[in-house]
């Protein structure tokens, strides 16, 4: 277990990270609180997958993916990003051991 962690909710984009999509946010929110793995795009971003990251990105991400790499490092509990072996055991543990 990775212990207790605070839910991550919508003022988690304020300020310097208000430049993330709305439409992307729920896949990050529902990833943490609840290990419902994203799209395509954050989960390379969550596995740091940088050649995923830019074939996945639309244009409008490309231009972003330093701004998710921060949001990730500053916002998000640090064992659930960082490598496919993270995104799985976070999913584990979030969803009762079903991966």
């Amino acid at each position: 277990m990775t212990g207790p962690f605070e839910f991550i909710t919508d003022s988690s984009f304020t300020d310097e990270y208000a430049d993330i999509p709305e439409r992307m946010r729920g896949g990050m929110i529902r990833y943490i609180n609840t290990g419902i793995v994203p799209g395509h795009f954050l989960t390379a971003i969550i596995t740091n997958d940088l050649k995923e990251v830019v074939r996945r990105a639309d244009d409008e991400n490309m231009q972003l993916i330093p701004l998710y790499v921060r949001w990730f490092y500053n916002q998000a509990p640090s064992p659930c990003w960082g490598s496919p072996t993270r995104l799985r055991e976070w999913v584990q543990e979030r969803q009762g051991g079903v991966a």
